[in-house]
């Protein structure tokens, strides 16, 4: 029996083989992938490394139980829900602890993130009885057309490590609570919740096939996507990630029309202006930006602060930066962990060398190398002076970098605030109700802050537009609706009008 370097109330929640249709499931290579902390860099755990060979079991499990799935009465797909939902709570500790090893987040944002997943299974449990078709009088006499909703298929979510938890909780909660089976790809940092979660679920009254994960490494994370996306017996693909991978889902997904959604990168700006509550956007920001290092694809990665303020904000921002304490998640007293990948320590130095180079100045933090050698670790960094020609005004950057920049003019900063090709989340601060309106409607992106930070919650539709992506997660009606199908009845009447 494997030894982990922490313990847990319940050791059989952990689980380190694949899901497949109930059972616990080796790859039919015998081939596994390590897991790391990304806290010290030392290997704990692994999990079956799926090929291409393997997918199609585990589609024709889910494609078998959607037979009867979708046939579920909705109250009882409800009840499923709520259980999970309750299950998954009775056991967050346990949950919270196995996504601060994999992950690196510290042991308050792992439970911050538990504590935000929930909401997704709380809601979609509830909209499973709020599905709705339509009845209609058309223009012709002697018709009805009755519109009916159904459950589109077998699903395919393909997640992400910065949020594992979240993620799959959105994803799937919406597609059980629509009558869909789903089969998760967790990325292959963090599989270890995914199977925590799908060991819950079947606790929870979930028939086997309903819900399946599929673990993989690296390397094969390309060719098991391609071959998910491409099944035909898969029926929808939601995926959350980078755009580069996400225009190769969508070029698969193409391939058989599947219905996609696309979560995608951020590269978000926050507006600072004269009149805000500096003690409001100081919070708002710091909480924003630092959560999980800066990995989030709404962190903040460009602040615009108007020339009134600059300098005084700026001192602020840098002071309370200095409180954050990194170490390993785990750690008593960690406020700031990890990058949970080595290879983005590599990206966070270049895009601060880049800045530096054109100009910026590091005020707080800076240089990688100095940082602890054991773990996947990079200080936490502040550039002043920043511009629009430096790479991280180009890029998401996805660590705990911040790049500062001056403005003065509303239509200076609106103009340079969309100046990216993606579109995901935008902030803002004032106490100006017309500019509120102004912003509200110029900004370019999907979700807006307004004198907020992170707004994300189950019951807001989360997605972006330009190159962020398309389709709804979460929210009333349009999450739901993204695993649904609509089939417009007519039906021709003798002897009424």
């Amino acid at each position: 029996m494997a030894t982990f370097p922490f313990k847990l109330a319940r050791p059989d929640l952990l689980q380190t083989e694949a899901f497949i249709h109930g059972q616990w499931k080796p790859a039919s290579s015998g081939k596994r992938f390590d897991i790391e902390d990304p806290g010290t860099g030392k290997t704990f755990a692994s999990c079956p490394d799926f090929d291409k060979s393997d997918v199609d079991s585990a589609v024709k499990s889910a494609a078998e139980t959607f037979k009867e799935f979708r046939k579920e009465n909705p109250r009882s797909r409800a009840k499923k829900l709520l259980e999970w939902d309750r299950l998954i709570r009775e056991n967050r500790d346990d949950l919270a602890r196995i996504l601060t090893y994999e992950s690196g987040k510290p042991l308050a944002e792992a439970q911050g993130e538990i504590e935000y997943a929930l909401g997704f299974t709380w809601w979609f449990a509830g909209e499973a009885e709020r599905i709705r078709g339509n009845v209609s009088q058309p223009s012709q006499a002697n018709r009805r057309v009755i519109v009916v909703k159904q459950p589109i298929g077998v699903c395919v979510a393909l997640v992400p490590w910065n949020f594992p938890v979240a993620m799959i909780l959105r994803k799937a909660g919406a597609a059980l609570a629509a009558g869909c089976t789903m089969i998760a790809k967790p990325s292959p940092e963090t599989p270890l919740t995914c199977l925590v979660l799908a060991k819950l679920a079947v606790d929870a009254g979930f028939s086997p096939g309903v819900f399946n994960v599929v673990t993989t490494s690296l390397s094969n994370t390309p060719e098991v996507a391609e071959a998910l996306c491409k099944h035909p017996l898969v029926s929808k693909v939601s995926f959350t990630g980078s755009t580069a991978i996400g225009s190769l889902i969508a070029r698969h997904c193409s391939e058989g029309l599947k219905k996609l959604t696309l979560e995608l990168g951020g590269n978000c700006p926050v507006l600072i202006f004269d009149d805000c509550n500096q003690e409001v956007a100081l919070e708002e920001l710091f909480k924003l930006k630092w959560r999980h290092a800066g990995q989030a694809c709404i962190t903040a990665n460009r602040v615009y602060v108007q020339d009134g303020i600059y300098e005084e904000f700026l001192e602020k921002l840098v002071a309370k930066t200095k409180t954050l304490k990194q170490g390993h998640g785990a750690e008593e007293g960690t406020t700031i962990g990890p990058l949970t990948t080595p290879r983005s320590i590599g990206k966070a130095q270049k895009h601060v060398d880049d800045a530096v180079a054109l100009g910026g100045k590091v005020v707080l933090g800076g240089d990688g190398a100095k940082g602890d050698s054991k773990g996947f670790f990079y200080p936490p960094t502040i550039i002043r002076d920043a511009s629009q020609s430096m790479l991280i005004s180009q890029e998401e950057t996805f660590a705990p970098v911040l790049a500062v920049y001056r403005f003065s003019t509303e239509e200076e900063v609106v103009q340079r605030a969309n100046d990216t090709s993606m579109g995901l989340a935008s902030y803002f601060f004032t106490k100006s109700v017309d500019r509120t309106w102004r912003l509200m409607e110029s900004l370019e992106a999907g979700m807006i802050g307004m004198n907020t930070g992170n707004s994300s919650a189950a019951e807001s539709p989360f997605g972006g537009m330009k190159l962020s992506g398309y389709g709804k997660e979460s929210g009333k009606d349009v999450a739901i609706e993204e695993y649904l199908v609509s089939k417009t009845c007519t039906l021709t009447l003798e002897g009424h009008f």
